[in-house]
């Protein structure tokens, strides 16, 4: 009895740090999964259903009403001087990105989206050399030209691919990657101003505002909702709490915890998660739709942009 109380006593106490960057870490990867399972589950209803702009707007105005929701207690102003910053956000951030995306996703391969989505931290870098004068080594323009290289040669390879690829749905795809990369070099340096909340909500806000010329019409005249099935909502509300507010919750959560480089790595999760899901799908449900979508030339691109990255984010030594 007296040895069961001094090794309880002496067992250590729980790390509140430690346990915080282990929910950080599972935020990042719980975001990835998300994401990569929507790449199946939002093709499933483009375009029969749901056009891509009508989709991004039910988006844009589901997750904006949910982020203003909480913003209504959290009373905080923002300058005047940050208000075209936050538009621009919103413009990058909330619209252009998942227009592109949407459209992208529609016409190519889920697989083909995972993997070009997995060239975002490299893009990052080069819009942080370009506006925030990030510092270049050789190695980080290695890891440019070697990422690069694969993330051309994959979208390229949508024109000649067998399967379900698209060489115009990956220059989509690849778009969204573009101008998410333009979102995150402008709210960086306002990320530290204002509370996530305030920013996200205003992002959204602009957002709508910049996806309603291109999405009002094809949600007022072109969906028919008549159409839709309990599946149809279902896939709608797990892009809109799923994909959008709970992914820009865990990131922001994960990046308050964690730095820039290591949450940008989890990226490849997606592509990796997506062969799971295609395994999934052609051994378990039988579905073979996007069984042909995985060969060895898209494995060596997805490769090279890991590879490409790894040199981007690999800290030199002094």
């Amino acid at each position: 009895m007296t040895d069961f109380f001094i090794k309880t006593r002496c067992s250590p106490k729980p790390n509140p740090l430690q346990n915080t960057i282990i929910k950080a870490h599972l935020a990042l990867f719980a975001t990835h999964v998300i994401y990569a399972a929507n790449h199946f589950i939002a093709k499933g209803i483009m375009p029969q259903k749901v056009h891509p702009n009508a989709l991004v707007m039910l988006r844009v105005i589901g997750a904006g009403l949910l982020f203003w929701g909480i913003k209504f207690f959290i009373r905080e102003r923002v300058a005047k001087k940050d208000i075209f910053k936050l538009a621009l956000c919103g413009l990058f951030g909330a619209s252009l990105n998942q227009l592109s995306f949407f459209h992208g996703l529609n016409l190519t391969s889920p697989i083909d989206t995972s993997i070009i989505m997995t060239s975002a931290p490299a893009v990052v870098f080069i819009l942080s050399i370009l506006f925030l004068k990030e510092k270049v080594t050789k190695h980080k323009i290695l890891g440019i030209s070697i990422g690069g290289l694969g993330a051309i040669g994959l979208v390229w390879y949508g024109q000649v691919a067998e399967g379900n690829s698209s060489l115009l749905g990956n220059i989509f795809v690849f778009l969204n990657v573009l101008f998410y990369s333009f979102y995150q070099v402008i709210v960086k340096p306002i990320m530290h101003k204002y509370h996530f909340i305030t920013i996200i909500s205003w992002v959204f806000l602009f957002g709508l505002l910049f996806t309603i010329p291109f999405g009002f019409k094809d949600l007022v005249y072109t969906t028919n909702f008549n159409a839709f099935t309990i599946n149809t909502y279902l896939v709608i509300s797990y892009v809109i709490v799923f994909t959008t507010f709970c992914t820009f919750l865990f990131n922001i959560y994960a990046l308050q915890h964690l730095s820039a480089p290591v949450a940008a790595s989890y990226t490849y999760v997606q592509p990796a998660a997506s062969f799971i899901i295609v395994l999934i799908l052609s051994v378990v449900f039988q579905n073979n739709t996007y069984t042909k979508d995985i060969n060895w030339v898209k494995i060596a691109c997805c490769f090279l942009v890991v590879i490409g990255v790894y040199l981007i984010s690999k800290k030199q030594k002094a």
